[in-house]
């Protein structure tokens, strides 16, 4: 395979503010094949924007959707777009910084894992001190989900989120808003498939700034834990079960991972 792996899927609503940036980032990363923006029908000229850089960049595409349909959404639009080996979500919002993808993307270049979560509480990085309710609100559903799925995540609700191609493009979706973070880690903890987590930093937005999750959202994913868990099956939750995964996705991937691995768990 060769050097240009990387799938990034960016959902965005409303984020016209951070946008080219984002990509901008996105685009000096090493591996990457393709940007993928999936412009949730805002109404401040994001659609404009991801327009504009599908045209300036090769490596970009954009879509913009009919009606506004939430994270969730546009992620299942995205991922049915994306053609990378490895595919990582990345929101618009810079909270998450790219720089950071190669450590999070290593276990699966190196052929160690199929999923890879991008942890804020793993090994403290930088961190916006921000909602001390968010905090518990995610320890809580953390803990509700490792219960049920029998893994030791400490970070389900992370934004970065990194598969093999063939596994996210599998996953049947149905859940809505901010659902998908849920949802997701319930079925692909059914594949027993392996799973690796990497230390991440987080530069949180404050609701005035543009944050977008609350407290229905939380609730929501209260009701998905048991839905996901108690009643889908593993043949309900993929179109088809994806292969073994290769010994390793990029074979001539020279940058040591040791120290992420190092890290992990």
């Amino acid at each position: 395979m060769g050097a240009e792996c990387l799938s990034v899927v960016i959902p965005a609503y409303n984020e016209s503010a951070t946008l080219r940036d984002v990509v901008q980032r996105l685009l000096s990363i090493p591996h990457l094949l393709e940007i993928v923006i999936v412009d949730d029908c805002s109404t401040d000229g994001t659609g404009a924007i991801a327009s504009e850089l599908s045209r300036l960049y090769p490596k970009v595409k954009a879509v913009s959707r009919e009606k506004n349909g939430g994270k969730t959404a546009a992620l299942k639009t995205g991922f049915q777009l994306t053609c990378g080996d490895i595919v990582i979500v990345q929101d618009a919002d810079l909270e998450y910084d790219p720089s950071e993808i190669e450590e999070v993307i290593s276990p699966i270049l190196s052929g160690e894992a199929d999923v890879v979560y991008g942890s804020r509480f793993l090994v403290r990085k930088a961190a916006r001190v921000l909602y001390f309710y968010h905090y518990l609100a995610n320890k809580g559903l953390t803990f509700l989900s490792n219960l049920f799925t029998n893994v030791n995540f400490t970070d389900v609700e992370t934004g970065y989120k990194a598969f093999r191609g063939e596994i996210i493009r599998n996953i049947i979706i149905t859940s809505d808003r901010f659902g998908f973070e849920i949802e997701v880690t319930a079925k692909v903890a059914k594949l027993k498939c392996a799973m690796y987590e990497v230390p991440i930093s987080y530069h949180g937005r404050t609701y005035e700034q543009g944050k977008k999750i609350g407290f229905k959202d939380g609730v929501a994913a209260l009701w998905y834990i048991l839905k996901f868990n108690l009643f889908c099956t593993l043949e309900r939750s993929f179109r088809a079960l994806p292969a073994p995964r290769p010994e390793a996705i990029l074979k001539s991937y020279s940058v040591p991972v040791q120290q992420a691995q190092n890290r992990l768990f």
